[in-house]
């Protein structure tokens, strides 16, 4: 990243287009059979810990972080995570990632769940779920099932469906 001045800054709903635009050209139409994305639609995520990269002015990536429950205990869900093509591999992801979970900590929140790979995600902090100990309500590898513990210890003794905290 020292070749690029980029600012993180918390999502406003001002960005909402530009995101939209962003995940259309990143993930297309096929995003929306996904079982993360069907877990998100209509629970809206926390714009206090969801958070756009710019370089300059130009949207260049976005991270947000919704509200779920793992069994009955409340999670975070992560993502979509995105950044355009042209500026991958400079660690503006990682960059994303970081400020969300330390806000998120920050905020009390104890535990964050994700769909993606271990060898990404496991930089910051995220590990498998243990087999069965928590699912996902539609297709998903569990291989890519990934969880942090925001505090040592919260994912102790939890288990269950990840579902909308709106559900419960």
């Amino acid at each position: 990243m020292s070749d690029i001045s980029l600012t993180i800054l918390p999502e406003t709903p001002d960005d909402a287009l530009a995101i939209e635009r962003l995940h259309e050209r990143t993930f297309g139409p096929g995003r929306y059979a996904k079982t993360a994305y069907r877990i998100r639609e209509g629970v809206g995520h926390r714009y206090e810990l969801s958070f756009t990269a710019r370089i300059g002015s130009l949207l260049v990536g976005s991270v947000r972080l919704s509200p779920v429950l793992v069994g009955k205990t409340p999670a975070l869900l992560l993502g979509p995570l995105t950044v355009e093509p042209p500026f991958r591999e400079r660690g503006i992801g990682r960059a994303l990632i970081a400020r969300a979970l330390a806000d998120a900590r920050t905020q009390g929140h104890r535990l964050v769940v994700l769909v993606g790979d271990e060898p990404y995600y496991g930089r910051a902090g995220f590990k498998r779920v243990p087999k069965g100990r928590a699912v996902m309500p539609g297709p998903v590898d569990p291989e890519r099932l990934l969880v942090a513990e925001l505090v040592p210890g919260a994912f102790d003794g939890v288990s269950g469906l990840i579902r909308p905290e709106w559900d419960e």
